[in-house]
């Protein structure tokens, strides 16, 4: 064993003994994932199984700035009494906990100057204090923020003039990537690390995972998700184009223990995500679980639940810090959800699984210059919080036209396997979808009940591939690239989450095209980092401008590597009604107990009014958001696309209360106590093919707050 090793271990042990009598505040609501631990537990039980039927709205704050197909997937802290959160157009706020009333407010583009008008979306803040300094720092588009946590002032003196840009210091020559900082960054001692959402084309940067220092901004170091020559785990790629592959992000957020110093990163897939023809082999460290040293970014320990990953299997979430008992003894340990229904449950410390994890073997694929792993990775336990495999049985028959619709769509796909690779000359299913199984609101673990509580999507999405070499002209290599993925080949998009393009030429000029472009709007990204060759092409192929057979070139000599195979589209499998293709249920909400590793019990999530009033049992929606559990034995959830918020028993899934709200809430819920009354508050954003929102919506029981 190497001496660092030792020095680790023995530090390790140092922090065991000095905190053994240390435990999380479980009232504590001021950390991305509720308390220290990231959990989503709180001990608070004012509001309980006998009385949730009895909560009523407390406040209601408007944020005012709601744009078509715009979202709020915050999930507020609370700290001193101060709510913080973030807007649909990601201005910053800080509101009193008890009365929603506002304190502060901030546009960051004020910051920014008026330097770009997109910032994507964002999931929360990050608090630190030390002294009498109180900072608040946030991530708008490719920006890292600080301001004064009391009065939304910005911090000038906080990287440049109160600003980092995070398209900077990735070790790589070029500097003009997509960046969205949209999971908030993780605070320990005088650090916050960072991951960030990225293209998902090979014009995305490598997804390193990089530590600022907060009362300066400097960066303090930097782990190369995608290794550098020379580094652990170089040779899992093909060194003629590693440097030109991306992704291998942290999108999803982190968790760190701070009695250990370890943070916890789960990463996503390699670029190009559905053909793998220029990353030959398993592809370290992407679609991996980091053990990093909080302090250093040394890594610890590893995971990979996906090798050479051609479905977009990221981990979906914030791993969640779990303590179980196992043959009378504690263990302190981390559990990863993931995209395809499974739980990845591993000693923190050691990286050793809770329960074994088997290699098996799964299908190969013939795409041409495609080279797959020959296993994957099952774990035995826990069990899988959803159904895996989409077959035969499973195609939607509630009603024979929907059936007769669906069985035409999959005439020439091929499915039956989980691991079913993408085929040249036939569209795969892919189930789960590329929304998960578990998507990125996280679980929630009750510490005394050892319950892991997980909210999944249950449906088929479809994969088609193409080859590039029959592209017509270069806008359409270019749109493919960049746009492809979201609004398909056909330019038919996916609505209504994701308009069509298909007449934009009489919503747009050449100019207004151009700005849009640059600037980006709602869910859409800026694309200004594009070349002005590659916005010309980009331009004159949807505006129908190109000729067919006009195969210009372009001549930048650093224009991006294209994979020789382009995904058609993100589509889901749905009836022209727009239901999902297989049998619900299609949102589930599972309590798996973490001590056995069994399901104690499983219920649809969601309900589509137009089905039920048709006779149909509920059957379940999409869901966006994760749950927050309680002592006063309850699951809150809200996440549905039917905008409502739950209760449920957490013993039992039985539901106890629900309660409509203004929009959707894509989103996970906070839980605190303030002046005496325990409150719950949902963003209410909307969106993913819903009306958008602009509010939050806290609830509490009735009655005066004490001292009133």
């Amino acid at each position: 064993m190497k001496r660092s090793q030792w020095l680790f271990i023995f530090t390790l042990f140092l922090w065991n003994c000095q905190s053994k009598n240390q435990k999380t505040d479980y009232t504590d609501w001021s950390y991305y994932g509720g308390p220290a631990d990231g959990t989503r537990y709180s001990s608070l039980q004012q509001i309980n199984r006998e009385n949730v039927a009895n909560l009523e709205v407390a406040w209601i704050y408007k944020t005012g700035d709601a744009t078509e197909r715009s979202q709020i997937q915050c999930q507020p802290i609370v700290k001193n009494g101060i709510l913080y959160g973030t807007s649909p157009r990601l201005h910053v706020f800080a509101l009193d906990a008890a009365t929603g009333e506002e304190i502060w407010r901030l546009d960051p583009f004020e910051i920014l100057g008026g330097e770009n008008s997109w910032a994507g979306t964002n999931r929360g803040v990050s608090y630190w204090e030390k002294g009498e300094d109180k900072r608040i720092l946030f991530g708008a588009g490719n920006w890292l923020m600080a301001v004064n946590a009391l009065t939304g002032e910005p911090i000038r003196d906080f990287g440049d003039d109160g600003k980092i840009d995070l398209r900077k210091g990735l070790d790589t020559e070029r500097e003009d990537f997509l960046i969205v900082a949209n999971a908030p960054g993780m605070v320990f001692e005088d650090l916050i690390i960072m991951g960030m959402r990225l293209s998902e084309g090979l014009d995305a940067a490598p997804g390193h995972i990089r530590a600022y220092h907060i009362p300066t901004g400097k960066l303090e170091w930097i782990f190369h998700t995608i290794p550098h020559e020379g580094e652990a785990g170089y040779e899992s790629w093909d060194p003629q184009y590693i440097q030109q592959i991306g992704g291998a992000n942290n999108w999803a957020g982190m968790a760190v223990d701070y009695k250990r110093g370890i943070v916890f990163v789960p990463t996503g897939s390699a670029t190009y995500d559905f053909w793998g023809g220029y990353r030959q082999g398993d592809n370290l460290y992407a679609n991996s679980l980091l053990a990093l040293d909080a302090k250093t970014g040394k890594k610890i320990w590893h995971f990979q639940g996906v090798h050479h990953d051609i479905w977009d299997r990221d981990f979906p979430s914030p791993p969640t810090l779990i303590r179980v008992e196992s043959d009378g003894k504690w263990i302190d340990a981390v559990a990863q959800p993931s995209k395809h229904g499974f739980t990845f449950v591993f000693d923190r410390e050691t990286g050793e699984p809770l329960w074994p994890i088997e290699e098996q073997e799964v299908p190969q694929s013939i795409m041409p210059g495609e080279k797959t792993s020959p296993t994957q990775p099952i774990p035995s336990l826990p069990e899988p919080f959803m159904n895996m495999v989409f077959e035969e049985k499973d195609i939607l028959n509630l009603k024979p036209e929907w059936e007769a619709d669906i069985r035409a769509q999959l005439s020439r796909a091929k499915y039956g396997h989980m691991w079913e690779p993408p085929h040249p000359d036939s569209s795969i299913v892919l189930f789960p979808g590329m929304d998960g199984g578990a998507e990125w609101g996280g679980a929630a673990f009750d510490p005394e009940s050892q319950t892991l509580y997980v909210n999944a999507n249950q449906i088929p999405w479809l994969i088609e591939m193409t080859a590039n070499s029959e592209f017509e002209n270069m806008g359409q290599t270019v749109y493919t690239n960049y746009c492809g993925n979201c609004h398909g080949l056909e330019r038919k998009g996916n609505p209504p989450a994701i308009p069509g393009l298909l007449g934009i030429a009489e919503k747009y000029s050449p100019d207004s095209l151009k700005l849009l472009l640059k600037k980006g709007r709602g869910a859409m990204p800026a694309f200004d980092y594009l070349s002005d060759e590659q916005r010309e092409v980009l331009i004159d192929f949807l505006l129908g401008k190109t000729e067919q057979g006009d195969k210009k070139e372009l001549e930048s000599q650093n224009a991006p590597l294209a994979p020789r195979y382009y995904m058609t589209g993100y589509q889901k499998l749905l009836t022209k009604e727009g239901l999902y293709g297989s049998n619900p249920p299609w949102g589930l909400l599972t309590a798996i107990d973490m001590r056995s590793g069994f399901q104690k019990w499983q219920i649809t999530l969601g309900e589509i009014d137009s089905l039920s009033q048709m006779g149909f049992e509920p059957t379940g929606t999409e869901n966006y958001g994760g749950p927050a559990v309680t002592a006063g034995g309850l699951v809150f959830i809200a996440a549905t696309k039917d905008e409502k918020i739950r209760a449920f028993d957490s013993s039992t899934g039985e539901k106890l209360w629900e309660a409509k709200l203004p929009a959707a809430g894509h989103a996970t819920p906070a839980v605190y106590e303030q002046n005496g009354k325990q409150f719950l508050v949902i963003a209410c954003g909307g969106g993913k093919g819903t009306k958008s929102g602009d509010q939050y919506v806290a609830f509490t029981l009735p009655g005066e707050l004490p001292g009133r």
